[in-house]
């Protein structure tokens, strides 16, 4: 499949999607909203692939929405306001889908950041399972700076990652958030001194989750987001279940062994179509 905003490739068992329109500043224009879907189904559909690396191309990571797109790709306008609003709706419904085929990504999916991560920017790697970035990357939640509220997943999934002071501030002021603050904070993991030291690192990481278990990290990653809208207790009961269907297979039994015997890594087998 080809695509018109992003580069993809696989390789030992890591998908690596890259935002690919570095003369735009990988703006998000209307192509972008369609495919990072596409893509992510593309993933999922792979058993082969156990982790994923989301990096961009040239100076910024992106400036966020592609404000020419937006303009133009509005709802049309309807005599009726409800109507007009509903579409609306659905057009906003779109394009938070878009985001949130990240999060529920089977597999870990880490950014790679480097220079400018704006608007919308925010609302995708906040979608991450992990966040690496170059020392000159740095955040904005831009919306407030183009009057509106931020509405395609950053002001729900980054309370989840930050503090609320902080959080509060960076979305009433639209203020530059820079690397050595977001590590200080840990939002990023990592810190790499050039784009081209941020995705290796994010690549060998990735390949560092991709040697273990994928049955366990499918699982990790599953009772992770469930339980961010669970008690403790509904958590403890979740993952009691999932560990009581799961583990049946080799997995387990592989991975001891070669603790015990010190044979070097277990070797795991893809999962099922």
């Amino acid at each position: 499949m080809t695509y018109a905003t992003i580069a993809y490739s696989v390789e030992e068992h890591v998908a690596h999607v890259r935002l690919n329109r570095p003369e735009a500043l990988n703006t998000m224009n209307g192509d972008f909203w369609d495919e990072i879907p596409r893509v992510f189904a593309e993933i999922d559909s792979n058993p082969a692939i156990r982790a994923v690396v989301l990096s961009s191309t040239g100076r910024h990571f992106t400036a966020g929405l592609d404000l020419n797109w937006a303009a133009t790709s509005m709802p049309a306008p309807h005599a009726d306001a409800g109507r007009a609003r509903e579409a609306f709706r659905r057009h906003v419904k779109h394009m938070q889908e878009t985001i949130s085929v990240v999060d529920r990504c089977r597999v870990p999916v880490i950014a790679a950041i480097q220079g400018g991560c704006i608007g919308g920017g925010v609302d995708l790697i906040t979608a991450c399972d992990i966040r690496v970035g170059s020392a000159d990357c740095f955040f904005t939640i831009q919306e407030v700076n183009i009057a509106i509220v931020a509405d395609v997943g950053t002001l729900q999934r980054i309370p989840l990652l930050l503090p609320q002071g902080l959080v509060r501030e960076l979305a009433y002021t639209g203020r530059r958030w820079k690397a050595d603050e977001a590590m200080a904070q840990g939002f990023l993991n990592r810190c790499f001194q050039s784009h081209e030291e941020t995705v290796e690192g994010a690549l060998a990481l990735a390949r560092e989750i991709a040697a273990k278990s994928p049955l366990a990290i499918t699982g990790i990653k599953q009772v992770l987001n469930a339980g961010r809208d669970m008690t403790i207790e509904q958590g403890l009961d979740y993952v009691a279940v999932w560990n009581a269907a799961m583990l049946q297979g080799e997995d387990m039994r592989r991975a001891v062994a070669a603790q015990l015997t010190k044979a070097g890594e277990a070797k795991f087998d893809d999962l099922a179509a």
